[in-house]
């Protein structure tokens, strides 16, 4: 079972939506940058873009990695690393930006809106 966390940059809210195996596979292959019609999500007129997102053990995404793989690189700033000091580096592991089963937190934005709100189609107030 994946989990979305959807940002609205309008309203400043994000919203929780848990996906079952079926609305999961429709993410499964995308990388992030990718924007995707969110219709067999159940949000119908939306365009959502991916963001990132983390993996079953809690290791980020990062857009400048290609493919599916864990690696360990050596950071000093960005997703996966926030150093004390400037000049700061450390060697991470992080995950590649292509989404994969392991992936169990996809972060989204709203590039497009629908004609109702997100708080009428997911039927909840912000998290």
């Amino acid at each position: 079972m994946q989990k979305m966390v959807i940002s609205d940059p309008e309203t400043g809210k994000a919203y929780n939506l848990e996906l079952d195996e079926a609305k999961a596979k429709v993410l499964l292959g995308l990388e992030i940058g990718s924007v995707l019609d969110a219709s067999p999500l159940g949000l119908t007129g939306y365009k959502l873009e991916i963001t990132g997102g983390s993996d079953k053990d809690g290791f980020p995404m990062r857009r400048d990695l290609k493919g599916a793989v864990r690696r360990r690189l050596l950071l000093s700033a960005g997703p996966g690393y926030r150093p004390r000091e400037k000049g700061l580096r450390r060697r991470k592991r992080v995950r590649g930006r292509a989404i994969t089963p392991d992936i169990v937190q996809v972060n989204v934005k709203v590039v497009k809106r629908g004609k109702k709100s997100l708080e009428e189609l997911l039927g909840k107030g912000a998290d």
